[in-house]
């Protein structure tokens, strides 16, 4: 029988094959809101990771962006999937988004993996080491703050008053890091894999979809991941993932003057 760890790597294979074999083509589009939507191709990507999941895993249960919750409601083991997470890149033509699946056994994230449909590569932690498989290879991630680049999340999820625009107009910021938007959490798993200083976004994360598989990676990897108050993760909004104890703590003293009282 494969291990959870096999199949959360093979789940986001089979979303990233679906995703890779649409990208550039007309694909429609599903409204959700004036500037947000779903594709055929994250229908499709959804309907293969759910598949795979409930012929491995009969009993679980599974989470997703665009399909919602199926299987038994109470089950203690829980799949989050997110079939392609930066969906407004991937209908522009930009090659910016991931495949995220996650394993929740009991609240606590037991495997996850990122997949990025564009390079092939494979970012998965067993909850003991962090590693992105690369042409039939698993390498370790080794997070690193030299790029001194930081992603700032800017889509309105504010639950605490922080906005990322303030802090990308921040002088001071601007004056510690570079600057990046890329819109989709496989930035996040860039900053387990040391091609990110660190990542910020505000809002309730907790059971996410989006960020529970990106946020597993940079735990298990050995970022520090806080909440926008330097708590820990979930006690209060938002998320900072950095690659060190450094890095965190300028971001703190930078992204302080934007929280509210």
């Amino acid at each position: 029988m494969s291990s959870d760890l096999e199949v959360a790597i093979a789940a986001a294979a089979a979303g990233a094959a679906v995703v890779r074999g649409k990208y550039g083509t007309v694909v429609a589009r599903h409204g959700k809101s004036a500037t947000d939507f779903a594709t055929d191709a994250d229908l499709a990507a959804e309907r293969a990771i759910v598949e795979l999941i409930q012929s491995a895993r009969p009993g679980d249960g599974v989470l997703g962006e665009e399909y919602g919750a199926s299987g038994e409601a109470d089950a203690s083991r829980r799949w989050l999937v997110d079939p392609l997470c930066g969906t407004l890149n991937f209908a522009a033509g930009t090659p910016l988004f991931s495949v995220n699946v996650a394993l929740q056994v009991d609240g606590r994230t037991s495997v996850a993996a990122v997949a990025d449909p564009v390079s092939g590569e494979i970012f998965w932690t067993d909850s003991e080491t962090a590693r992105v498989r690369r042409d039939g290879f698993d390498l370790p991630l080794v997070p690193s703050a030299d790029s001194l680049l930081v992603d700032v999340n800017l889509d309105p999820i504010t639950d605490g008053g922080f906005l990322g625009s303030r802090l990308l107009a921040d002088p001071a910021f601007r004056g510690a890091f570079g600057q990046r938007v890329l819109s989709t959490t496989l930035a996040v798993a860039w900053v387990a894999a040391g091609r990110r200083t660190a990542y910020v976004t505000d809002g309730s994360l907790r059971d996410s979809v989006h960020f529970t598989a990106g946020l597993a990676l940079c735990r298990t990897a050995g970022c520090v991941v806080t909440d926008l108050r330097g708590g820990p993760l979930h006690s209060g909004p938002g998320v900072i993932a950095a690659a060190d104890e450094k890095s965190h703590a300028i971001l703190l003293e930078l992204i302080t003057p934007h929280l509210p009282e």
